[in-house]
């Protein structure tokens, strides 16, 4: 294969060249499905929960009992959208494209809308020959979940994801923004097979990354406002309320603090964007993430309102719980990871497979994997941490080992760009060097000194690993021949590594339809639940080998959320 545009302008022992700026960076950060928001403030008072009961953490609370008395203002609207991300905006649009008068209460001033859309059957997908095989892909979310996912569920996002996407596409055209298909391109053998679901939005820049023209939120809120969606913003859902046994509306707190009570005649549609942001649900229904991150990159207020509101409303709550998680956060030398243990850096070369080493200075895995699949390895590793180490050949490293979705850095086959290309990655690796989180040495024995790891043990574990790559055959682990790399070109490179989470994945039980479901399955009137507010989808880990499947489902359920809800009678 021809070398990508761009190669020669990096030199094989360029590692800080093609510095990104810190605006930048920032800038690319907030367009990227898998990248970190800005992170905002944890919650105090979390406590370490090994299995409690949900119930009895605490984190649930009781429904707040509002007399009317307190009510400043009544809003009227037929379907009412609370929170406007992804999955709001989306269902927002949809309701109002069928007829109903809409109306969306976001906590802030605005929401934003992730890139990357995983979907399957896409008019760019058959523009670019790829048919995937929907019960193959299905069963492979199946895989990952243990077969705890609803299968219906699956079967829903495979058979209307592309039509969403195409939509997508289309709002995206009216406002002169590409939309390109990142298809595979893997190499024989490789070991885990990547889905080719991911679309991403091409937002233009200025030249220093900032943004240039509208993002995707403002696409789709100009879009629903062109079709009379009115939007409520500082208004922050307190609880749902109920008519009998129908969700007629919610009350909420308005920018000045007084209670406003919105009614939808037709229904309520829920998503609010999980609880990554809440620490103590966290502690109290997955521990063991807490263990495997240096901090949440949850968009800020995800706390679970959302969630907790249909919980009180009487809907069922995920038995299993999981996040999405990325191998892309890092510590200093003297730091560990575990949330609340480190500085926190964000480290988006973390997902390539460079030799990985815990803190005895000794390989644990197979560096080849889904993003997460390190963080759940390191779980058995002392203080669940681990350093990469790489040389100054890792420009030509990163061109064999061909990784893709969100830890591509060249254009694809067909000329979709990455979503970060290989100089700005250059250049955050250049400021974690200034800030003293990349450690750089002569010598893989000052390297493992840096990095506060046994240097005899290491030194052994670079020697072993030099041989298997001399075989082109990993006797050990398994990896590709073509992912394994040598370390002997000085200077040597070297990070503790952590994870970050993104967002949470469990949360109401819905069916095909988004109707939010009772205990006992059955369906509660007016209360639909889209986005990562709801569940059945996930569980125990995040498919990150299906590029783009969180947003293309939130999306996707969004856009059936919308249309299910304005039809309701």
């Amino acid at each position: 294969m021809a070398e990508p545009n761009g190669r020669a302008a990096l030199s094989r022992r360029g590692f800080i060249m093609g510095a990104a700026s810190a605006g930048a960076l920032s800038a690319i950060g907030g367009l990227l499905g898998c990248a970190p928001k800005e992170q905002a403030p944890a919650q105090a008072g979390a406590q370490a929960a090994d299995g409690a009961d949900p119930a009895a953490a605490g984190w649930l609370g009781q429904e707040p009992d509002i007399p009317e008395s307190d009510i400043a203002k009544t809003l009227e609207t037929e379907v009412l959208v609370v929170g406007g991300g992804t999955s709001g905006l989306f269902a927002a649009a949809s309701a109002a494209e069928n007829g109903a008068k809409t109306m969306v209460a976001e906590k802030f001033t605005g929401g934003g809308v992730r890139v990357g859309f995983g979907a399957v059957g896409s008019r760019l997908q058959k523009e670019a020959g790829v048919e995937l095989d929907k019960q193959a892909v299905i069963r492979e979310l199946l895989h990952y979940s243990n077969n705890n996912a609803k299968a219906s569920l699956l079967q829903t996002w495979a058979d209307y994801s592309g039509e969403t996407v195409d939509w997508w596409q289309d709002r995206c055209a009216e406002k002169d923004i590409p939309v390109w298909f990142e298809p595979g391109g893997q190499e024989p053998g490789e070991n885990y097979w990547y889905m080719q679901t991911c679309h991403s939005p091409q937002f233009a820049m200025t030249p220093d990354g900032q943004p240039a023209g509208p993002d995707g939120a403002q696409v789709l809120t100009e879009y629903c406002e062109g079709l009379g969606v009115e939007f409520q913003y500082n208004t922050a859902m307190v609880k749902l309320v109920k008519d009998g046994d129908r969700v007629s509306g919610i009350i909420a707190t308005n920018a000045d603090g007084d209670y406003v009570r919105i009614n939808a005649s037709k229904g309520v549609i829920v998503c609010t964007g999980g609880y990554g942001q809440n620490i103590d649900m966290l502690a109290a229904l997955q521990p063991e993430t807490l263990k495997k991150i240096g901090y949440s990159s949850a968009i800020p207020g995800t706390e679970g309102d959302g969630i907790k509101a249909c919980i009180w409303a009487g809907a069922a709550f995920d038995d299993t719980h999981c996040s999405a998680m990325f191998d892309r956060a890092c510590v200093k030398p003297d730091e560990v990871g575990g949330y609340g243990n480190g500085s926190g850096g964000w480290f988006w070369m973390g997902s390539q497979p460079f030799l990985k080493v815990n803190l005895k200075g000794e390989r644990f895995m197979s560096e080849s994997v889904p993003y997460d699949y390190v963080l759940q390895a390191a779980l058995s590793q002392p203080d669940h941490t681990w350093c990469t180490v790489w040389d100054s050949n890792l420009v030509e490293d990163i061109y064999r080992f061909k990784t893709q979705g969100c830890s591509r850095y060249f254009e694809f086959e067909n000329g979709a760009p990455p979503q970060i290309p290989l100089a700005a990655v250059m250049g955050m690796n250049e400021g974690l060097v200034a800030d003293g989180f990349i450690q750089q040495a002569d010598t893989v024995e000052e390297l493992a000194e840096k990095l506060d790891i046994p240097a005899d043990a290491f030194a052994a574990t670079v020697a072993r690993y030099n041989e298997l790559y001399d075989q082109q055959l990993d006797e050990d682990f398994g990896k590709e021949a073509y992912r394994l790399s040598a370390l002997r070109t000085p200077p040597f490179f070297g990070v503790r590594q952590t994870g970050y989470l993104l967002c949470t994945l469990d949360g109401i039980k819905i069916d095909e339809q988004m109707h939010a479901l009772d205990e006992s399955g059955q369906t509660i009137p007016g209360l639909f639940v889209a986005g990562v507010d709801s569940g059945g989808y996930y569980a125990h880990t995040y498919p990150s080998h299906s590029g783009g499947n969180c947003c293309g489902r939130n999306g996707t359920f969004g856009r059936l959320a919308g249309k299910y809800a304005a039809l309701e009678a």
